[in-house]
């Protein structure tokens, strides 16, 4: 395959983009600008181009993307896609959120430049450019390095060297295909950091991982809590509980007295959830017309 693997794709990525910058007059104004253009670059017509079978990124922010075509609708494209030619069309190596955004923006052609590049080219290049942008969730990096693995043979000291990662952080990603599905769906949603996800490594009982993701999830719990929560509860089953300041239950305590009921207050950095307890329609009539009168 590539003679450039001992040393990996990372380095060789900007002589493939070649940092060509495309003005909005170059955008607005395709037609007149020809079929090609200075440094190899073509116009193409953006529904010949397809998504990258190997798009290592699965989940595209629609707010993100607004804002990206909102800014081509001004500026234009700074930067061209890269595609590679297809049975049908051109196939996009890299640049797919500037695609998507770009036919937000109503665009008909785009600045392109097509490479030649074989199957495996393709998806490490794809893979590259997401990695070094940080476009990546946690667990869409995880299984794109599996895949740069798995499907070429690559070790994680060329993986290493291509996406210019450390060692520790490729070993540190691969780790987290080893977690149970409903804690790597947390991961991939948002609600569990990388960090979350690795101090419940550790934890043998697949049951007791998921159990602690759920809570962390739920909690919004730091991952110094976690890794501590981690340690101190290898095999126990016992109900999580969270241990509550001395303010908060203070704060608890009165709230009862005033309102008759119980009352828990759920604190998560500066913002928090009260919960007043009521048993049937009458106590919730009860605490309403209680807190009307406190207004």
């Amino acid at each position: 395959m590539v003679a450039s693997r001992k040393g990996g794709l990372g380095k060789g990525l900007s002589a493939l983009f070649e940092d060509i910058e495309i003005g909005p007059a170059d955008v607005r104004d395709p037609e007149n600008s020809g079929s090609g253009g200075d440094n190899g670059l073509i116009y193409l017509d953006i529904h010949e181009m397809s998504p990258n079978s190997r798009q290592p990124r699965k989940h595209f922010d629609e707010e993100k993307i607004r804002e990206l075509a909102d800014s081509i609708e001004v500026h234009g494209i700074l930067q061209p896609i890269m595609v590679r030619r297809a049975e049908k069309g051109f196939e996009i190596v890299a640049g797919e959120r500037r695609w998507r955004a770009a036919r937000k923006a109503g665009l008909k052609k785009v600045p392109c430049i097509v490479r030649e590049l074989t199957e495996e080219q393709n998806m490490l290049v794809a893979i590259i450019e997401n990695m070094q942008r940080e476009d990546l969730n946690p667990m869409e990096e995880a299984r794109a390095i599996a895949d740069m693995i798995g499907s070429f043979g690559l070790t994680q000291e060329e993986v290493s060297r291509s996406v210019g990662k450390s060692r520790p952080y490729i070993t540190n990603a691969l780790r987290l295909l080893k977690l149970p599905e409903e804690i790597q769906d947390l991961v991939t949603e948002g609600k569990l950091t990388s960090g979350h996800a690795r101090a419940l490594i550790t934890i043998e009982n697949r049951t007791l991982q998921v159990e602690l993701a759920q809570y962390a999830a739920k909690e919004e719990i730091s991952v110094r809590e976690m890794e501590k929560l981690a340690q101190t509860r290898p095999g126990k089953k016992k109900p999580l509980k969270r241990k509550k300041s001395a303010d908060i239950s203070a704060v608890e305590d009165e709230l009862k007295s005033i309102l008759g009921t119980k009352v828990q207050l759920k604190m998560s950095g500066s913002k928090g959830k009260l919960e007043i307890q009521c048993f049937n329609r009458e106590e919730l009539e009860r605490i309403v017309e209680l807190l009307r009168s406190l207004a």
